[in-house]
């Protein structure tokens, strides 16, 4: 590491997990009853109000009522899991653009995070099916080298790692300055690694959920590790059936939007491969 890239890293704050988000998402933090709690300081280019004015209020007075109708109905479903809810091409206000949302219960409270919508609607999903059936014949090295062959296919980015115990594979476009490492504090979704972060509002409150969010703020050993392998954006999908653990590491060259279809999609793909792996380690044990 020379001399600039070292001040860099010392003059960038690090700041406390779920205290920022990355810029080309949202993030509003709810009650059960869908209060607001906190809000990412750039809301108001979602729904048009300050993040100040969004505090303690309902999350209904800011939205369209059949949205807001059809997210609620959509979260129960998922209460009392600890899975991910998504929802794409939503309009929330009078504003002709559209949305896709994902949300969690974490630690009480109502996780809601919004990105532009990508419009693959289905695209990415309908590939999956042809990809993990591609790999019905693979054991042992062999299958592990095409699931990262095919997340790369699956996902688009330039290289995909992936790790399962002592076991490794890697996918590449061309020849990255290092090889992948995996952060413990770098957020599933990574869009742009040279990106500033937005804050939350309120800044300094004892309970939040916000540290889980898809789109959370790297921190600052993380976005160093990123500038030193040449990545810009990446995806982390970690995958877990019964003993088969495992996780992909998808990085890119350039800035990507975020896409919660894809994401959802690359996390579907993985929990497919960990059975296959888990069918492959019961015929080889």
């Amino acid at each position: 590491m020379d001399t600039a890239d070292e001040l860099e890293m010392v003059a960038e704050p690090q700041g406390k997990p779920g205290t920022s988000v990355q810029p080309a998402g949202f993030l509003l933090e709810l009650s059960l009853d869908w209060i607001v709690l906190r809000a990412s300081e750039n809301i108001h280019q979602l729904l048009g109000e300050s993040h100040v004015t969004l505090i303690e209020e309902p999350l209904g007075r800011f939205v369209h009522a059949q949205a807001l109708h059809d997210l609620r109905n959509l979260f129960s479903r998922l209460s009392g899991t600890t899975g991910i809810g998504r929802a794409y091409a939503i309009r929330l206000t009078d504003d002709p653009d559209l949305v896709d949302v994902a949300f969690q219960l974490k630690g009480g409270r109502v996780l809601l995070e919004a990105v532009p919508s990508a419009g693959c609607f289905g695209e990415c999903f309908g590939s999956v099916g042809g990809l993990i059936a591609g790999l019905s014949n693979a054991t042992g090295q062999t299958l592990l080298d095409g699931g990262a062959r095919r997340m790369r296919a699956l996902t688009g980015y330039d290289r995909v790692t992936l790790t399962c115990g002592d076991h490794r594979a890697a996918s590449s476009r061309g020849v990255f300055a290092a090889p992948a490492t995996m952060p413990n504090d770098l957020p599933p979704i990574v869009s742009d690694a040279g990106a500033e972060r937005v804050s939350l509002f309120p800044a300094d409150v004892d309970e939040t959920s916000a540290e889980q969010a898809l789109m959370g703020s790297p921190g600052g050993s993380a976005l160093q590790a990123l500038r030193n392998q040449g990545v810009k954006a990446c995806l982390r999908v970690p995958f877990s059936v019964d003993d088969v653990t495992g996780e992909f590491r998808c990085d890119s060259r350039t800035a990507r939007n975020p896409s919660f279809e894809l994401h959802a999609a690359a996390e579907l793909f993985a929990q497919l491969f960990a059975m296959r792996l888990e069918l492959d380690n019961l015929k080889n044990g």
